[in-house]
């Protein structure tokens, strides 16, 4: 041999791996997962908005998806959703940070949650922690604590039976509780709440603290389900809005730069971790066409499409049969067909 690239795959090469490549149609090769997803384990899902796709083709695909928290009988999809209900394996919104899936995973295995945080907004109340998945509010703090602690029972029963745990990084940047360092999906005043600079302060995480977090999350998930394996994605999504100071688009290359070496690296260093490039397929600029719709930020339903079949093709090596994608319902707060808080910051724009 006289060259170290001279027998590696096509792959390998950008003429063949991505100038050749169609995107719509093809590649089939993009991902080769490190261990297999059978349509008999459970898997739960958890992250950002964009994790909501992956979640809902999982399911119109047969997957095994965890629900620990469903719905009440009789409540319309459309509505079920509305109240957070349907998106992941148990009712815990939109978890964007690293930081924040820790505090969740630790308050719903510890012996004594800390006390829930309740905003108020035109009297009526809202959890903190979860904001948007009781739109109409609640009647009193005292009601908020009890829907919060079946809410972690739920989430503990969700990672007990997982087989695989699907999360998607979002965001470096979030919004934390002077005083008990508890992390806000977003910030006091957007949905509810009042913002006291005092109280509430910027965090835009690093790649130290972004590792070190999962990394604790991973310790106490394994403590609760042995053998229990991880699906990374990165979120494509740009910020809606940024409060690190710099221009947004900085702060979303910032931002997803950080993401991605993190989950790249705790792919590489573990065998229960692996990485599906979502990330990639939709936001470089080599591919000769964009997935993102007329906002720049929303993913295109053929983006959303292109990721999901490299996905089940990585999975099966063969093209996946058509399956009609479960119903979407029209919402409040949506970007593209996904229930996103962040997307609200837009409000403020000037």
């Amino acid at each position: 041999m006289r060259s170290p690239y001279q027998n590696l795959p096509r792959r390998a090469f950008w003429r063949t791996g991505v100038r050749n490549q169609d995107w719509l149609g093809g590649p089939t090769d993009l991902w080769q997962p490190k261990f297999e997803i059978t349509p008999d384990m459970k898997v739960m899902t958890a992250g950002s908005c964009f994790a909501q796709h992956i979640a809902r083709h999982l399911r119109a695909r047969g997957q095994n998806v965890i629900d620990t928290e469903p719905p009440p009988r009789r409540m319309r999809p459309e509505t079920a959703r509305e109240f957070g209900y349907l998106l992941y394996s148990a009712r815990y919104g939109n978890i964007y940070t690293a930081r924040q899936l820790l505090q969740v995973m630790q308050e719903a295995t510890g012996a004594s949650p800390p006390p829930p945080v309740a905003w108020e907004r035109d009297g009526r109340w809202f959890d903190a922690m979860r904001p948007s998945v009781e739109p109409e509010g609640l009647d009193s703090p005292e009601e908020v604590a009890v829907h919060r602690r079946h809410h972690l029972k739920s989430v503990r029963r969700a990672l007990r039976q997982a087989d695989v745990f699907v999360f998607t990084l979002g965001l470096t940047e979030a919004w934390e509780d002077v005083e008990t360092g508890r992390i806000f999906p977003t910030a006091p005043g957007t949905i509810a709440g009042t913002y006291d600079p005092a109280r509430c302060a910027f965090r835009n995480f690093t790649h130290a603290e972004v590792l070190a977090d999962f990394l604790a999350f991973r310790k106490i998930a394994l403590r609760n389900r042995l053998g229990l394996k991880f699906l990374l994605t990165v979120s494509p999504v740009p910020l809606t809005a940024t409060g690190s100071g710099s221009h947004v688009l900085s702060a979303t290359i910032y931002s997803k730069s950080v993401l991605r070496a993190v989950a790249g690296q705790l792919a590489q260093e573990f065998e229960d971790v692996d990485y599906f490039p979502s990330y990639e397929i939709i936001s470089t600029p080599f591919l000769g066409q964009t997935f993102y719709d007329e906002t720049l930020r929303a993913v295109a339903p053929e983006g959303v499409e292109a990721v999901m079949r490299i996905f089940f093709e990585g999975r099966t090596g063969s093209a996946s049969p058509e399956v009609e994608a479960a119903p979407v319902a029209p919402r409040r707060a949506r970007s593209d067909d996904i229930v996103c808080e962040e997307v609200l910051l837009e409000a403020f724009a000037r």
